[in-house]
């Protein structure tokens, strides 16, 4: 079964990985194989660590090694809530600096990787924090002096609730030193569970920026899910080489912040040796990248503004402002860390504490399992009508009196009771000439 099979199948578990391999580039620490041919990519054979850095055109592209003449990344930690990253591999040994696992299946540091698909969190991580293997060889991140938090997850069979796991993976990020949180992955719906808005609030109430990976098309993901759909989430689309929207590899939606390459992406497996991947699996972890050197370069900058760096920087692809194939754009390294940007007082991605402030106070408390709900009781109490009061309905009433005043009410009255001692004498008169 091919890896793209085994992803399709893995969209029927709750949440799923947004990525998928093409052949290996190396098939291992020793080995290789030759990889098919794709546009713009020749095969190669027997490929060497040079034509592997050669590969990574991001860096170009995308103002990554311009960058890196103000920083790479130095004292910020990301993490990567995966599979479980293999730090024994070269362009990883001694960027992770610690982890944990919540699958159920993994070790206790987070660093063996898990489920049917394991390789996925090296290959994320070392997209966003490898070192490379020498100056010019090997696969180097976008932020190759970041730290990394190994933080393993697994979906299917054996492990545990994903919905709880996730949630539990972003608190001990948030409180193991995070400033970034890579999720190169989906629940494949547009909402989210409510242990998710407590986790998610954490993150933000602690200034940690969270990145995710928009979804596939070519994995089924056609609409951007949770977590991309969460309020201050930095949601990453995917772009091709030449910078258009992946037809493929990347799906759409309005909560889109920025762009980033998410074809002919070249990643390290565990155990050593490469693959070429599509999806925005790796273009998550590009923008996570760019977010560390944003935090490196300002580390005074509050996560609202490390946001509005990157996105009033991007280069705006569609009609003038954000859209629902790249957001506001592609990613900018250089000039997120370098130009000038206003202050923002909010985070424009949106507010997670007002979202959960107007969407769930409305939703009832579920009842315990097995339990029967008990209407409160209608009090059977006859009303029983009282009698109407002759001389009450020409009392006027309190409004009656702010609307005329006193005065006037006065001389109402005086001219109703002159009036009915006219009709008395009147009646009294004619009494008197009929008994006359």
């Amino acid at each position: 079964m091919t890896r793209r099979v085994r992803l399709a199948r893995a969209a029927l578990a709750t949440l799923l990985l947004v990525g998928a391999l093409t052949p290996a580039l190396s098939a291992g620490p020793t080995g290789s194989a030759a990889a098919a041919p794709r546009a713009g990519v020749p095969a190669p054979h027997g490929a060497s660590s040079d034509s592997i850095r050669s590969r990574e055109y991001w860096l170009d592209a995308d103002g990554i090694r311009s960058a890196w003449t103000t920083t790479r990344g130095a004292g910020v930690t990301i993490a990567v809530i995966d599979t479980g990253i293999d730090g024994t591999v070269a362009e990883l040994r001694g960027a992770v600096t610690g982890g944990t696992d919540f699958s159920g299946l993994g070790a206790a540091n987070g660093q063996t990787p898990v489920g049917e698909d394991n390789g996925h969190a090296t290959m994320v991580a070392s997209l966003a924090a490898g070192r490379g293997t020498g100056s010019n060889s090997g696969v180097i991140g976008v932020a190759p002096e970041a730290s990394l938090l190994s933080i393993s997850v697994g979906f299917g069979a054996g492990a545990r609730d994903s919905d709880a796991q996730i949630a539990e993976a972003v608190t001990w990020a948030v409180d193991h030193g995070a400033k970034v949180i890579n999720m190169s992955l989906t629940r494949n719906t547009l909402d989210w569970p409510t242990s998710w808005d407590t986790a998610f609030l954490y993150a933000e109430d602690h200034d940690v920026v969270v990145v995710a990976a928009a979804g596939n098309r070519g994995s089924g993901t056609d609409e951007v899910g949770a977590p991309a759909t969460m309020p201050g989430v930095l949601a990453v689309a995917g772009v091709t080489q030449s910078g258009v929207a992946s037809g493929q590899a990347s799906a759409q939606g309005i909560t889109l912040g920025v762009a980033a390459p998410s074809e002919n992406l070249v990643g390290v497996i565990p155990g050593g040796g490469y693959v070429l991947w599509d999806g925005t699996s790796g273009a998550a972890p590009i923008v996570a990248g760019v977010v560390a050197l944003v935090r490196a370069a300002h580390p005074e900058l509050k996560a609202p503004d490390v946001i509005n760096r990157i996105l009033a920087t991007a280069h705006d692809k569609g009609p003038a402002g954000p859209d629902a194939l790249y957001g506001h754009g592609i990613v900018d390294a250089a000039a997120a860390v370098r130009d000038d940007v206003p202050h923002v007082a909010a985070n424009p991605l949106g507010d997670l504490h007002e979202w959960v402030r107007v969407n769930r106070r409305a939703t009832p408390a579920p009842a315990p399992e097995g339990s029967i709900t008990v209407p409160a009781p209608v009090d059977s109490t006859p009303v029983i009508a009282q009698p109407s009061d002759p001389v009450g309905v020409l009392l006027p009433s309190i409004p009656l009196l702010q609307l005329v005043g006193v005065p006037v009410l006065i001389v109402l009255l005086l001219l109703f009771a002159l009036g009915g001692l006219v009709v008395g004498a009147v009646v009294q008169f004619r009494s008197l000439r009929r008994t006359g």
